[in-house]
């Protein structure tokens, strides 16, 4: 992506900002519903004139990607579900730019607050530059040539031809499960190869565990700030979101209460190590509070472990003191191993497995197992732990680099820098900042993206794997600025 309008294009300046403008709005970099600049700031953020703006919006209000509001400016549509509205070859063009460039499991057009996101675990980087708001580490820290060679030797023999010809092992390869008991063990975590049932990610072991226990229209728990794609995920399904503040030790437990007593929620998600953006790790009296809450009020916590693999083995969880009576745990080896592979898998009380499993069977039938016992061989070998162990080396470097230069640049930690990611003020609204970033090629997560109701905010997750380049702050210190003297 270009940083600047060229003024020796064949193209005009005008077409030059509405295509833009146009590939932001179906990449759902900006997205339905989000305001577009005014006329007089967007002008002088593209150093071109008023007219040129107005001309390209207007071009935008044709296509149908936006529409002017009175008073108010001009606001993407949901594009996608207004094609009709369009030429019949710019709706052909707008459809085939859905289709191939939306991941898949996404629904084209839906108002979704994760979208930048997501687009950024899909794209590596944007105009070739690490990307400050990634959710995955970089590739060359995944190093996947231990997993080469166990595919290759369970793959050696009759063991390819039997993967090829039959469904799995419907709870998932044995080998794989015993293992995962194994790990489990070792974080204190109780729960035998018979309560464990392997899924396509830990995104598909959320989505098994909402289909199987909750209708739509129930009411679940989750943590604000928190993972943009659960927020999402959960409103598709019809589910109605409960945002709890989470806090250096856990959940507001008040909030909660409250909740108990008026709303009766089925689920409390919970993102306990580690936290998805915050850092914080969830206090061994927080847990037990937690837990002595979902058994007055009888619903069930759920333990996304994600980060698990990066975190200290002593972190307490929820599953661990519970020993999986009212608490379900999920993890998966996405974020520090071959994200592609979509290996996860839940652990669950004994009378939930079957109807688990029931779920999992009506959407999968199987997991591949081939690739689970290579993972198997690999756990069982030592391989992810020394990987993993070599993993939070390179992340104990990059968070003491990557902290300082967000400090240098004015940013201020709103939570002790801890694992992956930080949560920063950067003292603007980093939606806005987010557009004048992507113009220079970088795409920042900006904190609304957190939130279960979209607002203005000023913090930012960032990757410490990744926003440790000096040339970003700096374009982050003078983008800040401008906004500050433009206030």
């Amino acid at each position: 992506m270009s940083t600047s309008l060229s003024r020796q294009g064949s193209l005009t300046l005008t077409q030059q900002l509405a295509e833009r403008l146009a590939e932001r709005i179906r990449m759902r970099l900006l997205p339905a519903g989000t305001r577009l600049p005014s006329v007089r700031e967007c002008a002088r953020q593209q150093n071109v004139s008023a007219y040129t703006v107005v001309a390209a919006y207007d071009l935008l209000q044709a296509q149908g990607l936006v529409e002017a509001r009175p008073q108010r400016g001009f606001f993407v549509r949901d594009f996608v579900q207004n094609l009709p509205l369009l030429q019949d070859g710019q709706a052909q063009i707008a459809m085939k730019s859905a289709a191939t460039q939306m991941p898949a499991g996404l629904t084209p057009g839906a108002r979704i607050n994760a979208s930048m996101l997501i687009r950024g675990m899909f794209v590596e980087s944007v105009a070739g530059k690490p990307q400050p708001g990634a959710g995955v580490l970089p590739a060359e820290w995944l190093d996947v040539g231990f997993l080469a060679a166990a595919v290759r030797k369970v793959s050696s023999g009759q063991g390819l031809r039997e993967s090829m010809v039959r469904y799995g092992e419907p709870m998932g390869d044995s080998s794989l499960r015993e293992a995962l008991a194994r790990r489990m063990q070792r974080l204190g975590i109780a729960a035998s190869p018979a309560q464990i049932i392997t899924t396509m990610g830990a995104t598909q072991a959320l989505d098994i565990v909402s289909r199987a226990l909750l209708q739509p229209g129930d009411p679940v728990m989750v943590e604000e700030p928190g993972w943009a794609v659960e927020y999402a995920r959960l409103a598709a399904m019809g589910m109605r979101v409960l945002p709890v503040p989470r806090g250096p030790e856990g959940p507001d437990l008040a909030v909660m209460q409250r909740y108990c007593e008026t709303m009766a929620p089925k689920l409390y998600v919970s993102v306990s190590v580690l936290h998805n953006p915050t850092g914080y790790s969830l206090s061994a009296a927080s847990a037990h509070e937690v837990l002595q809450m979902a058994q007055r009020h009888g619903f069930y916590v759920v333990e996304d472990d994600t980060y698990c693999h990066i975190a200290p083995d002593h972190a307490p969880r929820v599953t661990a003191l519970d020993r999986l009576q009212r608490s379900i745990y999920i993890s998966g080896f996405a974020k520090v191993l071959v994200p592609n592979w979509r290996i996860g898998y839940l652990a669950a009380p004994p009378e939930l497995v079957e109807r688990l499993l029931d779920t999992k069977l009506l959407s999968t039938l199987s997991t591949p197992t081939l690739m689970e016992q290579a993972m198997a061989l690999c756990m069982e070998q030592g391989q992810l732990r020394r990987h993993a162990e070599r993993l939070r080396q390179h992340l104990a470097q990059a968070r003491s680099r990557s902290v300082a230069l967000a400090q240098q640049a004015g940013c201020r930690f709103v939570a002790e820098p801890a694992g992956m990611f930080g949560w920063v003020d950067t003292g603007v609204d980093t939606e806005t900042l987010a557009q004048r970033l992507l113009d220079e090629g970088y795409l920042i997560a900006p904190g609304a993206m957190f939130h279960a109701s979209r607002g203005a905010n000023t913090c930012m997750r960032i990757n410490f794997a990744t926003t440790q380049d000096a040339a970003f702050w700096r374009v982050f210190e003078t983008a800040v600025k401008q906004m500050q003297d433009a206030a």
